[in-house]
């Protein structure tokens, strides 16, 4: 396995090293680590396929990954493939790891690749590694018909030769084309050393904002109060015990409590909400009048 301080290329000898597996030994080996959980018969397991998990470490490097990473991770999936092995089922066991490995592999870079997660899904993870290299693909062939392919074309093409909708290439095609970029970069030479974060837009409510709400907010409770007060005491108590409370009464608690029907309390309740309608409309346009 990776271990921590190794390089990649002290990992790369040591793995080339190992003994060469026959299928008898690795169906012995698997039979021993499956029944009799030998830690011994799975490391001999585990070092024997450690180039395996190296080769397929190495196709990966082009996605900036260091490769003590991408090794670290695929002894990972190594060691998965050899724990859920099934020696009965009569397959190799190297024909087995190499999907756990480049699974190991793929949802590593997928993951670090990008601060903004890539996707997870079957058709995002055969994007992300395969797009580039089928769109090459399908323009030079293009170019060799003589044929100039318009975006939409393209992408139209890609998603049929991939096997996922357009939408998802478009998706894609986009979160490739860019790439991280750290806020606290200066903008330019010019600048003094301002920063692209200075540049962002404020969203926070300005002082003045505050104010100004502050104040509409004092007026809007001085008018609610003026307001209750013209309603009369049933009438104050439903509109309390319904919508001032933290966790308002239903129309049947109350009627219980006023020895009316619900029906009556709900008609009751909407009056008393026409009464404060018209004081708080009066009041407005007051105002208004006023400015």
């Amino acid at each position: 396995m990776a271990q921590a301080g190794y390089s990649d290329q002290t990992m790369s000898r040591q793995a080339m090293k190992a003994e060469l597996l026959d299928a008898e030994t690795e169906l012995r080996l698997a039979y021993a680590w499956r029944d009799q959980r030998d830690e011994a018969a799975l490391h001999r397991l585990i070092t024997a396929y450690m180039r395996l998990a190296i080769s397929m470490a190495s196709k990966f490097r082009r996605y900036g990954a260091p490769m003590n990473d991408l090794i670290q991770e695929a002894s990972l999936g190594l060691m998965k493939a050899a724990d859920k092995f099934d020696p009965d089922r009569g397959v190799r066991f190297s024909t087995y790891a190499v999907w756990w490995i480049k699974a190991s592999i793929q949802d590593y870079v997928m993951r670090n690749w990008s601060m903004v997660r890539t996707g997870s899904t079957s058709s995002q993870k055969a994007l992300f590694f395969n797009l580039r290299r089928v769109q090459a693909k399908i323009e030079r062939e293009a170019n060799q018909r003589g044929e100039t392919l318009d975006g939409h074309q393209l992408r139209a093409m890609i998603a049929s030769e991939i096997g996922v909708p357009v939408h998802d290439v478009e998706m894609m095609d986009g979160r490739l084309a860019g790439s991280d970029f750290s806020l606290n970069v200066t903008q330019s030479a010019e600048d003094e050393g301002r920063e692209w974060i200075d540049a962002l837009e404020d969203d926070t409510a300005q002082a003045s904002e505050v104010v100004e709400d502050s104040h509409d907010r004092a007026h809007l409770r001085d008018w609610l109060v003026k307001a209750m007060t013209d309603l009369n005491p049933r009438e104050r108590f439903i509109v309390t015990e319904r919508k001032l409370r933290d966790e308002g009464r239903t129309l049947e608690s109350l009627g219980n409590e006023l020895g009316l029907s619900k029906e009556r309390v709900r008609q009751l309740e909407a009056a008393a909400f026409a009464k404060l309608k018209r004081s708080l409309e009066t009041r407005t346009r007051e105002v208004h009048h006023f400015l």
